[in-house]
């Protein structure tokens, strides 16, 4: 990377439900946040619009990247979750600057995981650092679910490799979540990981529980419901608190779920330098990932004759929300 000193670049990580922006300085390689903003995705026409906001009048840039949902196919955003269309050229013409970048949202998240501090990151299972550098898996649960990797290149570089993994078949674990996928397939004609690992997720497991349990639904949390709040952060608040049992239930099925895959995306690119949980989901959830019986930590483990492989990788949570956008200043440092 030979970014050129004293430069100014914009980064994004666009999402279905939000979108965050922020201006960074570059400082003789020490990368500076100027100032940043996170928007309501769905309230604007297109990113152009939510830069124009974000910048005003200033305008004085040199590089900019943005981390999106779904695949980058010649310039052009594929994405999963949201309905703008994000081109490289026609935001280029719009900056005014040498180029734009549009990366998938968790190769952004990878190389963001490079600037996270010891206190941005939560345990999940210690493990025994590789003594040379070796693949790092990404895997984080969100509004949807993304899954990439960090391969060490030359030069103590890192090369993100972006992937749709999320969009894999779910591989249920166990006659509860055969049902499970059984209940989905009557609903979705594809039921992938992300259909159970993600914000609505959570919230098609619990509805497999309330169609499955016969005990009635709460009248309070029937209520919560009624008021047309975020569904799958209702069931968590009453899960980790333990005020519903079929919550406490939808939050120990993700969390399986969540420590099978993981492990599955783990082992596919034998990533002994370490796994990251980025996302929203981790961090809200993390009582029930560290805690308890450890039930993430155990479906990780359960791949038979790797168990021992996997014991010794190392786990983390993110906790920096920032992290993507952090990947998305990286890629654009890159591009001077």
């Amino acid at each position: 990377m030979a970014a050129q000193a004293n430069a100014t670049v914009l980064a994004g990580d666009i999402g279905g439900t939000k979108t965050s922006l922020g201006l960074y300085r570059i400082d003789n390689g020490k990368l500076t946040l100027l100032r940043d903003r996170i928007y309501v995705t769905h309230e604007y026409a297109g990113l152009e619009a939510v830069i124009a906001d974000f910048l005003g009048a200033e305008s004085a840039i040199d590089a900019a990247c943005f981390g999106v949902p779904g695949p980058v196919i010649g310039g052009l955003s594929h994405a999963t979750n949201i309905r703008w269309t994000m081109e490289e050229a026609s935001l280029t013409r719009a900056l005014g600057v040498r180029g734009v970048r549009l990366i998938n949202d968790l190769e952004a998240t990878a190389y963001g995981m490079l600037y996270l501090e010891e206190r941005e990151k939560a345990v999940l299972q210690r493990g025994e650092p590789s003594p040379t550098r070796a693949p790092i898996a990404i895997i984080a649960a969100g509004t949807g679910l993304g899954e990439s990797a960090l391969v060490p290149v030359e030069d103590g570089r890192w090369r993100a490799v972006a992937s749709e993994g999320g969009h894999s078949d779910f591989a249920p674990r166990g006659q509860e979540q055969i049902e499970l996928l059984e209940f989905l397939a009557a609903e979705f004609d594809h039921v992938s990981f992300e259909r159970v690992l993600s914000g609505q997720g959570l919230v098609n497991i619990y509805r497999f529980l309330k169609a499955r349990m016969q005990d009635a639904e709460p009248g309070w949390l029937s209520e919560e419901f009624a008021r047309g709040g975020d569904a799958a952060a209702i069931i968590s608040e009453a899960g980790l608190a333990n005020r519903d049992p079929r919550c406490v239930r939808a939050l120990e099925i993700l969390a399986a779920i969540y420590g099978a895959e993981a492990a599955n995306l783990t082992l596919k690119f034998l990533a002994l330098g370490g796994l990251y949980l980025g996302g929203g989901i981790a961090p809200k959830i993390l009582p029930m990932l560290t805690g308890g019986d450890g039930r993430f930590v155990r479906a990780f483990l359960a791949k038979g004759r790797l168990a021992a492989v996997l014991a010794k990788i190392p786990v983390r949570v993110s906790l920096n929300e920032s992290t993507a956008r952090l990947g998305a200043a990286h890629c654009a440092i890159e591009m001077l």
